[in-house]
């Protein structure tokens, strides 16, 4: 009986074991995937970085402005005045079209008649 209880828990060891084994496998591929993971989000911040900085460079005022003045025979851009804004006033907003309904003569007298025919 004695070397059956040792039989199984070496069986148990070594199953143990080998599970242990798996796992701290699938945890370094994990750690790995994740460090990867991070590095890439680091190249893309550098990338939205870098981005916005030349967004920030192409749109200087005073480069647009002289993009403005050599383009304004093809475009007509003008600069903003007040005078070109309305008010709300001048906003015409459509009216919603409502639903004909038709309301019979004697609907109180129809709608109790249908409540003393209920049992």
């Amino acid at each position: 009986m004695r070397s059956l209880f040792y039989v199984l828990t070496s069986l148990a060891v070594m199953g143990l074991a080998v599970w242990a084994y798996r796992e701290n496998y699938r945890t370094q591929q994990a750690i790995a995937e994740v460090e990867t993971l991070n590095r890439e989000i680091g190249r893309l911040r550098e990338k939205i970085a870098v981005l916005n900085a030349e967004w920030a460079y192409l749109n200087r005022p005073d480069r647009l402005r002289a993009l403005a003045e050599i383009n304004f025979d093809r475009l007509g851009l003008l600069p903003l005045d007040p005078a070109q804004f309305g008010s709300i006033d001048q906003v015409a907003y459509p009216m919603p079209q409502l639903p004909d309904i038709v309301i019979p003569a004697d609907l109180f007298g129809s709608l109790m008649a249908e409540a003393e025919a209920r049992p």
